[in-house]
């Protein structure tokens, strides 16, 4: 029997529910055990980000599962309760039945949400878009979902327990066919009318949803918590002043690149186009703590990398001369304590006393001493892609 009756469950009412029991009795230790594994070595990370690409992707396949199976039991006759008598136990296994469902299908979104909003680290293992659309790559939004993953996984894991401790009264204590009408194989069907559920179930499943959402928002779970102290950066007087630009970089995390930027810096311009030699001078002072890398923003600025709390803020300053292709900004980069020579070529439109500049440059980062624990390029490109763009009135 492929269909559901008053009486028994079909063949593909079965089959969804134990792939689901499967893949959620899967998903579920393998995100505990990612979560609290270590990453400070090249192996550990490696290690932690496989297990968690392996629970984005059953978590991609449970959302399409678990919406395959809803579609398909609305279209069914649910089988009554056997003991209809017990009608707060009846409302009790209808409420965690309802928690389920709503489960099955919004921690595996939410989840995926947070993965669209992050750049870097896990991938899907699948051959779909690691995007989703109307999802910006946007840390807050990140934040948010993160906390409703957290939180509603946890009303999931609940709500399982649950089902299995009620299962297990109707094998072992009831002794009832219970748990036999949901298995495979010859069961005899005991009939006790189709199920006629109510508003009440589902209704106290949403309030549920809705306390616990609360809980994690009165908690602080959906908003973005720093312990970096953000360097606060003194306004400069300057010949040329910077009226929009970017200092953008972008690094490569097992074999894809993360792009990111830094959103507060200063710019101390001084230039001649008509000059020899010499044209002028820049000194940029960036707040490291003001950087915006994906996923990986606060591993980013902790202790092994930028090390913002201690080295609030990067400096360069350099003279800048023209050469064949442009110009060059010939100079040192201060990060951390480490003072390195550096020379950045760029590209400059002067119109009027308008200026648009443009300038890319590749930098090791283990010439400041930065990722230190990843000691080679298994899981961490040496190599850091720097792009500037700004826009400058003299």
């Amino acid at each position: 029997m492929s269909g559901t009756s008053a009486a028994t469950y079909g063949t593909v009412t079965k089959t969804f529910h134990w792939l689901t029991a499967l893949l959620i009795l899967t998903i579920i230790p393998l995100g505990a055990i990612a979560n609290r594994l270590p990453y400070e070595t090249n192996e550990q990370l490696a290690l932690k980000a496989q297990l968690f690409s392996f629970h984005k992707t059953l978590g991609i396949i449970v959302f399409a599962v678990a919406l395959a199976r809803i579609i398909w039991a609305v279209t069914q006759t649910k089988p009554a309760s056997l003991h209809p008598d017990r009608k707060v136990e009846t409302m009790l296994a209808d409420i965690v039945h309802w928690l389920l469902y709503i489960s099955l299908v919004a921690v595996p979104l939410t989840g995926w949400i947070h993965h669209a909003a992050t750049e870097g680290f896990a991938p899907v293992l699948l051959p779909i878009s690691q995007d989703l659309p109307f999802v910006p790559n946007d840390e807050n939004i990140a934040k948010l979902f993160a906390g409703l993953h957290w939180v509603w996984s946890k009303i999931m894991v609940g709500s399982l327990l649950l089902h299995i401790a009620g299962a297990l009264k109707h094998q072992f204590i009831d002794k009832d066919a219970t748990l036999r009408r949901m298995w495979f194989g010859h069961a005899d069907p005991v009939s006790t009318g189709a199920h006629h559920g109510t508003l009440a179930a589902p209704v106290a499943a949403v309030l549920i949803y809705i306390a616990a959402t609360a809980a994690g928002a009165a908690a602080g779970l959906y908003t973005v918590k720093s312990d970096i102290v953000q360097a606060d950066l003194a306004d400069v007087s300057s010949e040329w002043t910077v009226t929009e630009g970017e200092i953008a970089l972008t690094i490569t995390q097992f074999g894809s690149p993360v792009a990111g930027a830094f959103n507060d810096w200063t710019s101390a311009i001084t230039f001649d186009e008509n000059a020899t030699g010499v044209m002028g001078q820049v000194e940029t002072t960036i707040a490291i703590g003001s950087l915006q890398l994906g996923s990986v923003t606060s591993d980013a600025l902790g202790a092994d990398f930028f090390n913002a709390n201690t080295y609030p803020t990067a400096l360069f300053t350099a003279d800048i001369v023209a050469n064949d292709a442009g110009y060059v900004a010939e100079g040192t980069l201060t990060i951390k304590d480490v003072t390195a020579p550096l020379n950045l070529p760029f590209t400059l439109v002067i119109d009027g006393d308008t200026a648009q500049m443009e300038g890319a440059i590749e930098i090791d980062r283990r010439t400041f001493g930065i990722g230190q624990s990843m000691s080679d390029e298994t899981n961490l490109a040496f190599g850091v892609v720097v792009d500037i763009a700004l826009t400058a009135i003299r």
